[in-house]
Formats: structure tokens, C-alpha cells, sequence
């Protein structure tokens, strides 16, 4: 996704590395200890607040990175990154309230905010607070309707809802303003298998060959999709 507000921040934490995520993981966990090794000597920074609180997310560190945000917050109430993010942190940690507290916050400020939004309503979703996870993204959707990420989020939740033919609608919509997306593409053809359009699934995997997917990788999919 062009637009890819919080799915950047929730990097896979398995156990199951390659060796350059691992070495990744190395450099992110140098550039955490680099910017703790500021803070000693300015804590009253908020660049660096945010910024290891930044590396904290990457590595999965929720609650490190939600203690920053607090600090942010707590001598900077106006920051409306830190409230941003700090919601992301608390849906992760499962402190619903305290994320749409947080997501409201921001849209009190900046109605409009797509990021905001967005995260507002996947966290209805997590929550299961589905009418309003799915009124969140018909909003998003009319006002950003060129946005893939948009239309990719409200078929996720129709997915989840078992709504599959609206989801591949919606899909379809995402891939056609982001053609290469390997994600969606793979979750169009999981709803294509299911509605027996089996043709059409096994355009969407040959795509994601084309795209640098292993057909191994893809081997059961492929296998369901002869109907």
C-alpha cells in the first residue's frame, strides 16, 4: 500500500528469521541503543522521545514505545503524532478505550485526518464493533475514493464478515489503482477459490508468479483453484 499508515510499524516479530531480517532486527535494536544513549544526556527532547519510540515499534515494544508517547503527551498535550502512534501502541497492548481515546483526539483536532480515520475504524474491527468499524469505512471510502488503501481496509472487514463478494469488489477496487499489491492479490484469491470462480483465482496467483512469489509457496492455493 502506497499509503501505508500503521502496517509499516508492525513489523513481523517470529522466531523463524531470515538472516537479514535478523540483521535488520540488529541494526534497529543499535539505533535504540544509540537514541537511549541521547536521551541521557537530553531527556527533555521530544525528537528523541519519538524517535526511539519509533524503534520501539519496530521491535514490537509496545509498552516502551506507549511510555514515551505518555511522556510526549504528558509536557506536550498538542502533539498530535504522539496521539496518533500512542493509539496504534494501545490497540496492540489491547487497551481499546485508551487507543479510541486517543484516535478521537485526533479527529477533534483534524477532522478530516485519513490516518486517524482509518485507524479508528480497524480498531472497531479488532474490537468487534463491527456497524461501526463498517460505517467508518464507507465514510473513508467515499472521501478518499481514490485511496487503494481505502478500499483494501473495507474488504477486510468484509471478509472477516464473510461478505466475500463485496470483498472481492473491494479488492478489485484497491488492485486497480495498486495492481501490485502481493497481499491483496492473495486475498482476492482466497475469496475467488471460495466462490467456486476458480478461473479468476488462478489469474490472481499466476500474477503474484509474475511478481516474484514462489509457486511453491502457493502450491495448495493452485491445488484448490482446479475446482
Amino acid at each position: 500500500m502506497k499509503k501505508r499508515t500503521f502496517a509499516a510499524l508492525a513489523l513481523g516479530l517470529l522466531l523463524g528469521l531470515s538472516a537479514q531480517a535478523q540483521e535488520d532486527r540488529k541494526a534497529l535494536r543499535d539505533s535504540l541503543k544509540q537514541a537511549m544513549e541521547e536521551l541521557s544526556y537530553h531527556p527533555d527532547s521530544v525528537e528523541l522521545r519519538l524517535r526511539k519510540a519509533a524503534w520501539n515499534m519496530q521491535l514490537g515494544e509496545w509498552q516502551y514505545a506507549k511510555d514515551e508517547y505518555d511522556w510526549v503527551i504528558s509536557h506536550h498535550p498538542d502533539n498530535l503524532a504522539a496521539r496518533y502512534y500512542r493509539a496504534y501502541a494501545n490497540t496492540q497492548l489491547r487497551r481499546y478505550n485508551f487507543a479510541r481515546l486517543d484516535y478521537e483526539n485526533v479527529l477533534r483536532v483534524v477532522s478530516g485526518n485519513f490516518d486517524a480515520r482509518l485507524g479508528l475504524a480497524l480498531l472497531n474491527q479488532k474490537d468487534h464493533h463491527y456497524t461501526e468499524a463498517m460505517d467508518g469505512m464507507n465514510l473513508l471510502v467515499s472521501s478518499y475514493p481514490d485511496s487503494a488503501t481505502a478500499w483494501a481496509a473495507r474488504a477486510g472487514i468484509e471478509k472477516e464478515r464473510d461478505m466475500k463478494e463485496l470483498a472481492v469488489y473491494d479488492y478489485g477496487e484497491a488492485l486497480h489503482r495498486e495492481p501490485d499489491n502481493r497481499d491483496w492479490l492473495l486475498a482476492r484469491a482466497d475469496l475467488l477459490i471460495a466462490l467456486r470462480r476458480y478461473e479468476e483465482a488462478r489469474k490472481d496467483l499466476d500474477r503474484l508468479v509474475a511478481l516474484g512469489v514462489a509457486r511453491g509457496e502457493l502450491r495448495e492455493m493452485y491445488r484448490k483453484a482446479k475446482g
